[in-house]
């Protein structure tokens, strides 16, 4: 049976997951992940020289869909609102 060999984008993208987590960019503002993203990639394109531009590209995808909060809320939204409260706000306009 053959050992399941990963690719230089899979090492690359977990590489790059895992520093994201490390360095905290996760509480950063966009600015600041924007920025940091930037610096990463570069250290990424030295790291990995067999990846293409478009593979440099997909990486730096992934890092920014990463993160970005799962659930975004919304600057009119009553923080102390729950979710069940929307649904039955939503309930009541239908």
């Amino acid at each position: 049976m053959a050992k399941n060999v990963r690719t230089d984008i899979e090492v690359a993208r977990d590489e790059l997951l895992s520093h994201i987590h490390r360095c905290g960019v996760l509480k950063a503002s966009r600015e600041q992940q924007d920025e940091w993203m930037e610096d990463t990639m570069g250290f990424m394109a030295e790291r990995y020289p067999a990846l293409s531009e478009k593979d440099l590209g997909a990486l730096r995808q992934i890092g920014q869909r990463f993160c970005q909060p799962v659930i975004s809320r919304s600057s009119d939204a009553d923080p102390g609102e729950t979710e069940a409260d929307s649904s039955d706000e939503m309930a009541e306009v239908a």
